[in-house]
C-alpha cells in the first residue's frame, strides 16, 4: 500500500528532482539525475496508483483526465512542498511523475546562474527565450529571473502556467498567474487577453505552437517584455526551430520581426557535481547584438555558434565554453561534460585550451 503523503515527504528530505509512480515497480526517486528505487515499496497494483491519484486530484481534474487520458496539475502539502504532476495512461494503468517545486523561489545567486540573466531582466521590451530539453531546469530559471525583477524593479507580470508551479510574493511587482484549465483555455488565448492587463512583462510557461508564438512576438513587438520556454538544445536551433514553425512563405517576415524583438536566447542543461552531491547548471548565451540580428535576417543560423564564441566580452557564449569552464574548475567530471554536448571534439579542445 502506498502513502502518498510519506512518499512525498520523503522525496523532500532526500532532496529528490522527481517521483515516478507505475504499475508494477515499486516508486521512483530521481536523485541528482539518477534513478534510486525506495526500499519502503518494492512493487504497486494498479489499485495503488488509482487511490494516490483519487486522493490528490479533485473531481474537476478528474474529469478532464478521463476525456484525455493525460493531465497536468500542481499539488501541495501545506509546510513540505508544491508538486508539479504528470498523469498518464500506460499499458492501460495509470503512470504519475511529481516534480518537487520548493516553497522558495529561488535566486540568480543562489542557484549560481550568468550575472547577465539580471542585465536582461532590466529590458523595456522585446523576446527571451528560455531553452533546454526536459528536466534541464527552465522553469527554475524563469522563476530566478521573475523573483530578480519582483526584487529590483516596479512591474506589472502576468505568468501563464501548465500547471502553476512556483507561487510569487508581490514584492516591487505586481505578479498575477494564470493556469491553463484553471484560469484560462490556452496559452493563445491567455496571451491575447493578457496584453489588455496592463502588463509590462509577460511570462508563457511554453510556447508549444504557432499561434502561441505568433501573439508571443506581437507582444514582444508592442512593447513588452515576454520570456518564454522551448524544449531545443541551442540557441541556433531555437532560432530555426521558431522561425520553421510559420509556413514557409513567411520566412523571410519572421526572419525580420524576430532580429528586431529578440533580446537573448538562454540554453541550459543540467550535470551531476563531480562531488556526487546535487547537480549544476551549464549555459549556452545569445544575445542580439548587431551581428547576432544580421546572421538572423540573412538565414545565417550556422555561424552563430562562431560568432557567440568571439563575444564572450559582450556575455555571450557557446554551452562548450561553459562545460570546459565546469571541467576546468573540477565542478563536473570531462565524462559527464561529453555526454552533453553535440560537438565533442570542439569541446576536448576547449577543454585542452583551459588545461
Amino acid at each position: 500500500m502506498i502513502s502518498i503523503q510519506e512518499l512525498l515527504r520523503d522525496m523532500v528530505e532526500l532532496k529528490a528532482s522527481d517521483l515516478h509512480i507505475k504499475v508494477p515497480t515499486g516508486p521512483v526517486f530521481r536523485i541528482d539525475g539518477s534513478l534510486i528505487q525506495t526500499e519502503k515499496c518494492k512493487s504497486v497494483i494498479p489499485e495503488d496508483v488509482e487511490k494516490v491519484f483519487d486522493e490528490i486530484a479533485n473531481e474537476t481534474q478528474q474529469d478532464l483526465f478521463s476525456r484525455e487520458h493525460e493531465l497536468d496539475f500542481a499539488y501541495g502539502i501545506p509546510g513540505v512542498a508544491r508538486f508539479r504532476v504528470n498523469v498518464q495512461r500506460q499499458r492501460g494503468t495509470l503512470s504519475m511523475v511529481f516534480r518537487l517545486i520548493p516553497f522558495n523561489v529561488p535566486s540568480i545567486d543562489e542557484l549560481g546562474m550568468p550575472q547577465i540573466l539580471k542585465e536582461l531582466m532590466a529590458k523595456p521590451r522585446g523576446l527571451i527565450v528560455v531553452t533546454g530539453p526536459t528536466g534541464s531546469g527552465k522553469s527554475t530559471t524563469l522563476a530566478a529571473m521573475v523573483n530578480h525583477l519582483n526584487n529590483t524593479s516596479r512591474s506589472s507580470v502576468i505568468t501563464i502556467e501548465d500547471p502553476i508551479e512556483y507561487m510569487y510574493k508581490d514584492n516591487m511587482c505586481v505578479i498575477s498567474q494564470r493556469e491553463l484549465g484553471a484560469d484560462t483555455s490556452s496559452f493563445d488565448s491567455a496571451l491575447k487577453h493578457a496584453l489588455r492587463h496592463d502588463p509590462d512583462v509577460i511570462v508563457v510557461g511554453e510556447m508549444r505552437d504557432l499561434e502561441t508564438i505568433s501573439t508571443a512576438i506581437a507582444a514582444a513587438e508592442t512593447g513588452h517584455l515576454v520570456l518564454g520556454t522551448l524544449h531545443t538544445i541551442d540557441a541556433p536551433q531555437t532560432v530555426d526551430r521558431m522561425i520553421d514553425m510559420f509556413p514557409p512563405q513567411q520566412h523571410q517576415q519572421i526572419r525580420l520581426q524576430f532580429s528586431q524583438i529578440l533580446v537573448a536566447v538562454v540554453a541550459q542543461t543540467l550535470l551531476p557535481r563531480a562531488s556526487g552531491k546535487g547537480r549544476v547548471g551549464a549555459y549556452e548565451i545569445m544575445l542580439a547584438s548587431t551581428a547576432v540580428t544580421n546572421l538572423i535576417r540573412e538565414g545565417k543560423t550556422f555561424e552563430l555558434p562562431t560568432m557567440m564564441q568571439m563575444s564572450k566580452s559582450m556575455g555571450m557564449q557557446i554551452l562548450d565554453q561553459d562545460l570546459a569552464y565546469l571541467v576546468k574548475r573540477g565542478i563536473v567530471t570531462r565524462e559527464e561534460a561529453m555526454l552533453k554536448t553535440s560537438h565533442g571534439e570542439r569541446l576536448a579542445k576547449l577543454i585542452e585550451m583551459h588545461l
